[in-house]
């Protein structure tokens, strides 16, 4: 079983629309959904939890149509931290226990307190008193505390400091050890997608431009570094972005259309992500 499949999933704003999407997450695996802002990432995220109506298309999550009535009790399957977390402001991490034990049916608030405790975060001062890092870290702790099958994650890691950010990043991967569990996480933080996930998703203006596993990605594309004269022996098909300079130019190649005789560089995933947009802005 998927953990998420979504086909031509469509939503039209004005000025903008989400363009017939397909979208498959394995189970066990962690997607990254990477992309600029507007891109419609956050815009899939609440179609996934129809959270808002869709113009078109399916999506199953956890094996299960999200707009039928089984859908509910899958939500307890889920954890989801949106880009803001929202918890009344006069609460304390202490109170928000004691309303999420009667939310969820395998709510565990040993758990919750551990988590409380990794993160540094106070049990007894109120939600509107903490920063924008320390939110976040309270709804992940949150999600993770009823015992998910799915995490459904938008910008979870942003506003964090780097050393949280890997700790965090170390416990998404210590949750996908268990082959039932899966990751959905969107980032404009390309480092951390590059370093977490299995599977890697690109939006642009609403189109999905790309979904590929990592691995395969990052073997796929190379840069190169070269002359105008010696851009001219590059074949135009193998060109998938470039950056011009006073020297020449910069341009991510898929490397099995190019030649042995040059030399290729290793691509970060942000190259590939970055050389990618801007070709698609060109186009």
């Amino acid at each position: 079983m998927n953990a998420i499949e979504i086909a031509g999933l469509s939503k039209h704003y004005s000025g903008f629309s989400l363009q017939n999407l397909d979208l498959t997450l394995p189970q066990g695996a962690i997607l990254g959904l990477a992309g600029e802002n507007g891109a419609g990432k956050s815009t899939t995220i609440r179609l996934i939890m129809n959270v808002m109506p869709r113009d078109g298309g399916t999506v199953r999550v956890l094996g299960t149509d999200n707009q039928s009535p089984e859908f509910r009790a899958v939500k307890e399957d889920i954890g989801v931290v949106l880009d803001e977390a929202f918890f009344p402001l006069s609460l304390t991490p202490k109170e928000v226990d004691r309303v999420l034990r009667s939310a969820y049916r395998r709510w565990d608030s040993e758990t919750f307190f551990a988590y409380l405790d990794r993160f540094s975060l106070p049990v007894n001062k109120a939600f509107q008193t903490f920063s924008r890092g320390m939110k976040m870290k309270l709804a992940i702790a949150a999600a993770l505390s009823h015992d998910p099958k799915l995490l459904i994650l938008d910008e979870a890691t942003s506003g964090l400091d780097p050393m949280v950010r890997d700790e965090i990043l170390d416990i998404f991967n210590e949750f996908t050890r268990d082959e039932n569990h899966s990751i959905l996480i969107s980032s404009h933080i390309i480092s951390d997608l590059e370093k977490l996930c299995d599977y890697i998703a690109f939006l642009h203006q609403g189109r999905l431009v790309l979904c590929e596993e990592k691995d395969q990605l990052m073997e796929e594309y190379a840069i190169l570094k070269l002359t105008a004269r010696e851009l001219e022996a590059v074949p135009p098909e193998a060109i998938q972005g470039r950056r011009d300079n006073a020297y020449g130019a910069e341009v991510l190649v898929r490397r099995e259309l190019v030649s042995p005789g040059f030399r290729a560089e290793h691509a970060t995933l942000e190259d590939i992500i970055l050389f990618l947009a801007r070709k698609e802005g060109r186009s």
